[in-house]
């Protein structure tokens, strides 16, 4: 690897890929990076940036570039080698066989639901598709691979893997944002076998955590409501820069606002915020070390507004009726500080310093409850804010915000907005009482639904570890299955029925009922007739194989496209904050019932019955079409001209296999 040619868009030709720069060069970055011959074609080179935000923030600087839907044409590093080991070993099998062209499908999809909930988000379609782009071994990937595999393997298999590429896999899949069922494939491939087989690590690697976050992100928006603003701050607590850059990227399309990563928001555009820490406020001791002159927003001459705040400050605090010398004098001067130097986005961070009292009457504050050892009128930050901030209103600017991060969060935010309240209806302030309120401090679900419990006066959530580490679920658990070779449907069979697949390229349906909610995923195979609005159609649902049941869907939705043929993405891809929308309108179509956090009720999925159950004349036979292959694979005579549904046959053959006849 060697460094771009152009120090300005060092980014500019590279998808995420978790390596680390060589010396001599000085930076240690995510990904790698490559000579890009293209110095101001940034929209060529990242596929996924972002149009204007939807949120109205400070606007970034650069300017945002432009969306490119097409992948990049610039230089990529080899994917190839991003699988395990054993897919080289059984490639290599398949290839001294002689099978390694065999046309070959599989399917990735999750076996249950994450979070004990219904759904997932399905999420990291993009990057899969890049991964695609990139298939190919270098010579020294293909030089490593004779270092480590044995030396009995034929030379010209490494002459043969050099050569490969994806060029002849096609992938169908959901769209990227979409709400996506146990069982139900999220991509289906189909290529060459040997390159099929070599696919599945990769894909899963690129989708496996996406699709993970985003439905983390995705439960923590439907707790916290449309109206609280979230934002990622999970970079620190990560497991490591690549995951840390995933975790801004996909709980974006989770729907969270905003992310603290600087670097995630200039790969993908993502809007960036960030408040004041601790450490910036106890560095000041007095208000001597602050340079605090500063002029009137509609221009004048610079004012002392150190002296100002000082003087704000005995008025707030015959308000709030305690004595200001309680209120810290280091603290006053880091907001005074920070004031100066950002006057028109003024925020502060008010549990520094705590032991100060403060006796306000109702109806300011209508709750004046003692929760925990040091109230939010409690909080030194909370006087020496309002100084700073109604000193900068007298200057003509208003500030942003303030920040709490510890203690009981839902109370000290009811205490806080009383205080806010008191001094604009007192100082004759309107906006002063609208001050946004803040929250951090290892939020998780159970924060959030302590809020809605005992609610709050709360406008935005940072969380962190919660969400970027998913500690309720590590692993999302997709899984990659072959279901076809050479035509003929093949499945895995094993005493466990939860790991038994189900054989054979599919299409997939999704049902709505008359009040626009889904509340079934069909799956047929792909020879089949589409189900059809109004059409009685006969299913059995997957774990109940010996109940059959009758639906009359009102509206039929086919989820998988094509996105990936000939080498070459044919789906315009779109970006980030539309795959966000498009998320975000999935959730919503969800009845409650199964959006529901805790005991969802489950979301059926269903082979097709054969045709004959369904009132529409037709002469394929459903999934009993499959039970010849099935035969093939385990013979059992009476099933030889049968046209039973494979999900029946499959049932049939757990029960014999738990009564040990095979």
């Amino acid at each position: 690897m060697s460094p771009c040619l152009h120090p300005r868009v060092p980014l500019c030709c590279h998808p995420r890929c978790p390596l680390v720069l060589p010396s001599p060069c000085p930076l240690v970055l995510p990904f790698p990076l490559s000579p890009c011959r293209h110095p101001r074609v940034p929209s060529r080179c990242h596929p996924l940036l972002l149009p204007t935000p939807l949120f109205p923030l400070p606007p970034l600087t650069p300017p945002l570039l432009p969306v490119s839907p097409p992948l990049s044409p610039c230089p990529r590093p080899a994917m190839a080698p991003l699988a395990d080991l054993y897919q080289v070993s059984m490639a290599y099998g398949h290839w001294r066989a002689g099978r390694h062209r065999a046309p070959a499908a599989a399917e990735l999809f999750f076996r249950r639901p994450p979070f004990r909930g219904s759904f997932a988000l399905g999420a990291g379609l993009a990057e899969g598709l890049r991964g695609l782009r990139a298939f190919r071994f270098s010579a020294a990937d293909v030089a490593y691979l004779r270092s480590v595999l044995p030396s009995t393997i034929d030379d010209a298999f490494f002459d043969y893997l050099a050569t490969l590429d994806a060029s002849e896999v096609t992938v169908t899949a959901i769209p990227e944002g979409s709400v996506v069922f146990a069982r139900v494939p999220f991509l289906q491939v189909k290529g060459p076998l040997l390159v099929v087989q070599l696919l599945e690590t990769t894909l899963l690697c690129l989708v496996n955590y996406a699709s993970l976050v985003a439905t983390n992100a995705a439960r923590f928006r439907l707790l916290a409501g449309p109206d609280v603003k979230l934002i990622e701050m999970g970079l620190r607590c990560a497991q490591g820069p690549d995951g840390a850059l995933s975790a801004s990227r996909y709980s974006y399309i989770g729907g969270f606002d905003c992310t603290s990563n600087i670097l995630a928001g200039k790969l993908y555009g993502i809007p960036v915020r960030g408040t004041i820490a601790h450490s910036f406020i106890m560095s000041f001791r007095s208000l001597e070390e602050v340079q605090a002159r500063l002029p009137p927003r509609a221009g004048g001459d610079p004012v002392d507004l150190a002296g100002l705040a000082v003087s704000w400050l005995q008025r707030v605090c015959d308000l709030l009726r305690t004595p200001p010398g309680k209120a810290n004098q280091g603290e006053l001067a880091a907001f005074v500080s920070y004031a100066v130097t950002f006057p028109c986005d003024f925020q502060g961070l008010l549990d520094t310093y705590c032991g100060l009292e403060i006796m306000l009457d109702p109806p300011w504050i209508c709750v004046p409850v003692v929760i925990n050892a040091f109230p939010a009128r409690a909080r030194s930050g909370l006087p020496n804010f309002c100084a700073v901030a109604l000193a900068l209103h007298q200057l003509g600017y208003q500030a942003i915000g303030v920040r709490l991060d510890s203690g009981d969060l839902a109370q000290q935010s009811k205490e806080i907005r009383g205080v806010f309240q008191a001094c604009g209806a007192h100082f004759q302030v309107p906006w002063f009482g609208t001050i946004p309120i803040a929250v951090s401090n290892n939020i998780s679900e159970q924060s959030l639904e302590e809020f809605g419990r005992e609610g709050s006066e709360i406008d935005m959530i940072g969380i962190g570890t919660n969400l970027v580490t998913c500690p309720l679920q590590p692993s999302l658990g997709c899984v990659y299955k072959l279901v076809e070779v050479n035509g003929s449907p093949c499945l895995k069979l094993t005493e466990d029925e939860e790991k038994m697949t189900i054989p054979g390229m599919k299409t997939i349906y999704r049902l709505y009922d008359a009040a626009g909610h889904p509340f079934m995923d069909l799956m047929a195979l792909e020879e089949e007739p589409s189900p059809s609005a109004g059409q009685e159609l006969g299913i059995r649902v997957l774990g109940r194989l010996g109940e059959t049941t009758k639906v009359i869907p009102t509206t039929v939705e086919l989820l998988h496209r094509t996105y990936f043929r000939d080498g070459q993405v044919c789906e315009p891809l779109p970006s980030l904050p539309e795959v966000r929308t498009h998320a975000q309108v999935s959730l919503n179509l969800l009845s409650p019932a199964h959006r529901r956090l805790h005991e969802p009720q489950p979301y059926p999925v269903c082979p097709a019955l054969p045709t004959s159950h369904w009132h529409t004349p037709g002469n394929a036979t459903g999934f009993g079409g499959l039970s010849k292959a099935t035969t093939e694979l385990l013979p059992d005579p009476s099933c030889s001209h049968s046209q039973v549904a494979v999900t029946e046959r499959l049932h049939q053959l757990f029960q014999e296999l738990s009564q040990g006849s095979h």
